[in-house]
């Protein structure tokens, strides 16, 4: 299973132009739905107005070498790694949901676009890469929302309560699982259940894709920006019009030590 490549055993049904569309369609979206969500929510507005009053605040001009350092700092530190979650359960769920949803959708394109036709050479690794991701993005997905969501662990909702706010997560979810239980249906000849979970995989997809105006996908655009103007404000002076840090350490008495701190 884990060295098929499920798109191209698709492609002897379906025609692999019609594949390679449905897949600039869900691109498209992406780019529709965030450029929406921009303009309604302005999002760009403020990320320029508060760029602008930085600027004015700056206590000294960082040149290109430092500003350089600070963006590539930031992306390898905070962005690559989330460091914003601290080191910890939620971080590692995170980092691992993350990457695995990387090759996942990756993975997705090379083998539509170069492995899946007639006339297509074929690959063992890429479709492994598809499929170790689809199993992260559900290991990490699951992990963070059966255990260690904000309103599950610490304000004691059931993990079954489901808002607005968590339609990326479990369209997303859904997406790997249907995607992985279509690929093995598919490798052990079971037609009806083949066909049944394809169907959930495009629909999911399409919910995922189609909602981005609705999700919090466009955070994962919005926040490695917001992260490069957080740092780059430290970095100049300005911190985001906030006071500078305390030089005395914080005094919270021994009652802080009675509980795990997980109130967010």
């Amino acid at each position: 299973m884990l060295k098929i490549n499920p798109f191209s055993i698709l492609a002897e049904t379906v025609s692999p132009l019609a594949i390679q569309v449905f897949i600039l369609a869900m691109l498209s979206l992406i780019v529709i739905g965030t450029v929406i969500q921009m303009i309604h929510h302005k999002n760009v507005t403020y990320f320029f107005n508060n760029a602008k009053k930085a600027k004015l605040a700056a206590e000294r001009e960082l040149g290109v070498g430092e500003t350089t350092s600070v963006i590539l700092k930031t992306v390898v530190h905070d962005i690559a790694t989330t460091a914003e979650l601290g080191a910890g359960k939620r971080r590692i769920a995170h980092v691992m949901g993350m990457y695995g949803t990387i090759l996942f959708w990756v993975a997705s394109v090379v083998l539509v676009f170069f492995y899946t036709g007639t006339e297509k050479a074929t690959s063992t690794i890429w479709p492994i890469i598809w499929h170790v991701g689809a199993i992260m993005t559900c290991v990490g997905g699951y992990w963070f929302w059966l255990f260690l969501r904000v309103d599950v662990l610490a304000e004691a909702h059931p993990w079954y309560r489901v808002i607005k706010a968590d339609l990326f997560v479990l369209a997303l979810l859904a997406c790997a699982t249907t995607g992985l239980a279509w690929s093995y249906f598919q490798s052990s000849g079971s037609a009806g259940l083949e066909y049944l979970f394809l169907v959930l995989f495009i629909t999911s997809n399409i919910v995922l894709f189609g909602g981005v105006y609705w999700s919090k996908f466009a955070h994962m655009i919005y926040k490695p920006g917001a992260a490069i103007q957080k740092n780059l404000a430290e970095a100049d002076g300005s911190r985001d019009n906030l006071p500078p840090l305390a030089d005395a350490p914080k005094q919270f008495g021994l009652g802080i030590k009675r509980e795990q701190p997980k109130h967010y």
